[in-house]
């Protein structure tokens, strides 16, 4: 492998830990005075995923890295594609599919980074757009999956669904979801849809326990616009990235495209990495009982 720096080497550095596990705060501070021995003035502030300052001072970093879990890498990701700015994941959590360090075992990658020999693996978002009547009343980026669910009760949800304007079909089912490619990794892939290529950019539909309709996954290319239509006797749900929750009622359209944003990922593994990854990470889904 060429180990001549692919990148210049990161000088100011966000490290913003999740605060609800036990040693994420003393895994932060090892980190940042690692990197700050590496001299030429490089400067490693901390901060909990709760602390707003992070998301005020951004515009100064060229590296944020994220530690906790698959949650706490979505967040910051999100927050950092504003500025376009390159994020490393340290899994402290339980699968990790988004991150590149392991608790274990963070420092020759962190030695990487720090010597510039890393890649970027740039990830598509999907921009969300909820709206009543003629009125907008939300709008997300997110990284993994728009989720349209049906509320408490046992009664199904129906979705109209069109691509660029023509039918595609009307789901009666739980719910229905769009994902990215990453995104296919999460619910979608909990719901029976296929796993992308991460790089890969597509627009996902998986349906949520449909009943006596299309039951299999549609991939779509980037530059479609999805529009979901709501049919329901009961407010249903929109879930963004599992962090954004929204009522939404009979009649509402969704409206789904490709977001101007994405996210960078720094990575120091090898390009096949997601493949070699992927049957370790589902395997270590914990039974019940272990």
């Amino acid at each position: 492998m060429d180990t001549s720096p692919a990148h210049p080497a990161p000088h100011h550095v966000a490290l913003v830990y999740h605060d609800g596990i036990a040693d994420a705060e003393s895994i932060a501070q090892a980190m940042a005075a690692y990197v700050r021995s590496c001299g030429n003035g490089r400067e490693a502030d901390l901060f909990s995923q709760k602390d707003s300052a992070f998301a005020g001072n951004l515009g100064r970093y060229d590296l944020v890295i994220a530690l906790g879990g698959d949650g706490t890498i979505l967040r910051v990701s999100n927050i950092c594609s504003q500025k376009n700015i390159p994020v490393l994941g340290v899994n402290l959590g339980r699968l990790g599919f988004l991150a590149e360090l392991q608790r274990a075992d963070w420092k020759p990658g962190l030695e990487k980074v720090c010597r510039g020999e890393y890649w970027f693996e740039e990830r598509m978002m999907l921009h969300v757009q909820e709206e009543r009547a003629e009125r907008i009343l939300g709008e997300w980026n997110v990284l993994n999956e728009c989720a349209i669910t049906r509320g408490g009760g046992m009664k199904m949800v129906q979705l109209e669904t069109r691509i660029d304007g023509q039918p595609l079909t009307t789901y009666a089912a739980d719910g229905l979801i769009a994902a990215t490619p990453t995104g296919s990794t999460a619910y979608a892939l909990a719901a029976g849809g296929p796993i992308l290529p991460p790089e890969l950019r597509a627009i996902l539909l998986v349906p949520v326990a449909p009943h006596l309709s299309v039951e299999r996954a549609v991939v779509l290319p980037e530059g479609a616009e999805v529009v979901i239509r709501v049919h329901t006797d009961s407010p249903a749900v929109i879930s963004c990235d599992g962090q954004h929750h929204a009522e939404v009622l009979n009649g509402d359209r969704v409206r789904i495209r490709a977001s101007d944003r994405s996210v960078r990922f720094v990575r120091v593994q090898g390009r096949g990495y997601f493949y070699r990854n992927i049957t370790t990470r589902l395997n270590r889904n914990p039974q019940p009982g272990g």
